[in-house]
């Protein structure tokens, strides 16, 4: 044992002075692991960042809401068909409110883009969803300031306003948005609750950071006109258990509301987060491919340009090799010491590619959630080892078996 240990040490030392050698090019053969390390650990930091953050928005809406809409959330059906259905009404929301036994919670949504002003300050293009009170209980919500609008509010249609924290820090910088009155196209609002942060970039429309919320007679009153316009009912189970059971249930009512009969389709849609969830993991996916696509050719190139180099790394030493080898050097010690040198190499340049990685994963932060996993920092190193061992094999086994006689000879 400590003669073997004696020869690692050995070989670790003489594979330092060879790389400190020749520094421009050691440091050129570690470019495609660089390269190579530094794309696998940040394509995984995002990816896990976008992840906790996604989950996080789907939590707040509710993983246990339906929501019966007009329109079905990603599908291939054909858009004038969907296009054709019946709008659904706000006479359609309050029979299936008295039908509908499962539900915890039930609410009318309708949705519009509008522009918000506070003074100078302005967002354009912001979703504003009008609701009952009944709104909130449907969603996992949040509040940073005051409260969501009251039962009397609602039915009232006041002028009252709940906004997104996106909204919230557009419009005041300084976090003073509680009683303030905004402006909604035109009409003035009084913000009554601030929302704390509750979505993801990547939930685009579903994203409640970026919306505004209020009585929906006040959006029928103020912009859209009810006889047109048709509403989104959001059910909320009593618990995920009971999902199904209230899927069946609401479907069976609204055929009932609709007038359908038993050969008739729905002319409506049950949509789920299921959906969202599965267009999501599908992008993720294809990201992920091509992301190890990326990663396994960087590194690829990378250990091939070891692998060359490690060649001639072989044949520069040839006279030093058969000095060792006519001294008594055993074949597994050369072996080990070009091993020893391609994975000193190939973690040198993992090192540097993770180092590079976080540097990077901290800048992306600033526009994308990144979230660095000690899980990525662990396969960076064993990927970088492997790879070396990998590269340096065949020049390793070429140095081993050499005759010592003509490595003496070779000039």
């Amino acid at each position: 044992m400590r003669t073997l240990l004696f020869e690692i040490k050995e070989s670790m030392l003489i594979a330092l002075r060879a790389i400190r050698a020749n520094k421009v090019r050691s440091s050129l053969t570690m470019l495609g692991i660089i390269i190579g390390i530094t794309a696998v650990v940040v394509m995984s930091t995002a990816i896990k960042g976008i992840d906790n953050s996604f989950q996080s928005g789907i939590s707040a809406l509710g993983t246990d809401v339906l929501y019966i809409d007009k329109w079905q959330w990603f599908t291939n059906e054909d858009w004038w068909k969907i296009r054709a259905r019946r709008n659904i009404t706000m006479e359609d929301f309050e029979e299936f409110r008295e039908l509908a036994k499962l539900p915890a919670a039930v609410a009318p949504v309708i949705s519009s883009r509008q522009i918000v002003k506070y003074g100078d300050r302005r967002v354009e293009s912001v979703w504003l969803n009008g609701s009952n009170s009944d709104y909130v209980k449907t969603t996992n919500f949040t509040f940073s300031l005051g409260r969501f609008y009251s039962e009397i509010e609602s039915k009232s249609s006041r002028q009252v306003a709940v906004i997104g924290s996106e909204i919230s820090k557009s419009l005041f910088p300084l976090g003073d948005a509680l009683d303030k009155t905004i402006k909604i196209g035109g009409v003035n609002y009084l913000v009554v609750g601030v929302l704390a942060e509750q979505g993801s970039f990547i939930l685009g429309p579903w994203n409640p950071d970026n919306q505004v919320f209020i009585p929906i007679g006040t959006v029928f009153k103020n912009f859209l006109g009810q006889s047109w316009n048709t509403i989104t009912v959001n059910v909320r189970a009593q618990n995920p258990s009971l999902l199904e059971e209230t899927k069946i249930e609401a479907e069976g009512v609204m055929r009932k509301i609709r007038g359908l009969t038993i050969s008739e389709e729905n002319d409506f849609s049950i949509n789920q987060q299921e959906g969202l969830v599965d267009n999501y993991n599908s992008v993720v996916g294809v990201i992920q491919i091509a992301g190890l696509f990326i990663t396994g050719l960087s590194l690829f190139v990378g250990a091939i340009g070891i692998m060359n180099i490690m060649f001639v790394s072989v044949k520069e030493r040839t006279k030093e090799i058969g000095i060792r080898k006519a001294i008594g050097a055993k074949r597994r010690t050369i072996l080990g010491q070009f091993l020893l040198e391609s994975s000193t190499i190939c973690l040198m340049g993992g090192l540097v590619g993770l180092l590079l990685a976080i540097l990077a994963s901290m800048m992306i932060n600033q526009f994308i959630p990144t979230s660095v996993q000690y899980s990525a920092v662990v396969i960076a190193i064993l990927v970088s080892l492997i790879t070396g061992i990998v590269a340096g094999l065949a020049p390793a086994y070429t140095a081993a078996k050499m005759d010592p006689v003509e490595a003496l000879r070779y000039e």
